[in-house]
């Protein structure tokens, strides 16, 4: 299985955002297959935080190892700017999870209105 990348990622509050991640095999012999994979991705304010924003989650290439995480303008708009972590967990058909990427999130306010 994938080893846990760390990607930090910068969210501005109000606009659509997106970033693809490509997983490789942990020998990097190739793309980690994600054939019959289901993935989700969530951040908080901290890992204990009961409140939690989700990442619309796609596998877009799973033969490729590719993930694609997403927010709406409309999302994005909702937590506060300020620093958050986040992780992304992929679950096969065995219901097995691991976390393959994990990182922290800045969201950051806008100022033309």
């Amino acid at each position: 299985m994938a080893a846990v990348y760390v990607s930090n990622l910068v969210v501005n509050a109000g606009s659509t955002f997106s970033q693809t991640f490509e997983l490789a095999e942990s020998d990097d012999s190739g793309p980690l297959d994600l054939n019959g994979f289901t993935v989700a991705a969530q951040f908080r304010k901290h890992a204990g935080s009961s409140t939690k924003h989700d990442f619309t989650t796609v596998v877009s290439d799973a033969s490729e190892g590719k993930i694609l995480i997403s927010l709406s303008a409309t999302e994005s708009a909702v937590p506060k700017p300020g620093r958050y972590v986040y992780d992304i967990v992929i679950t096969n058909a065995a219901s097995e999870k691991t976390r393959v990427v994990e990182g922290s999130v800045l969201v950051r306010e806008g100022v033309t209105r």
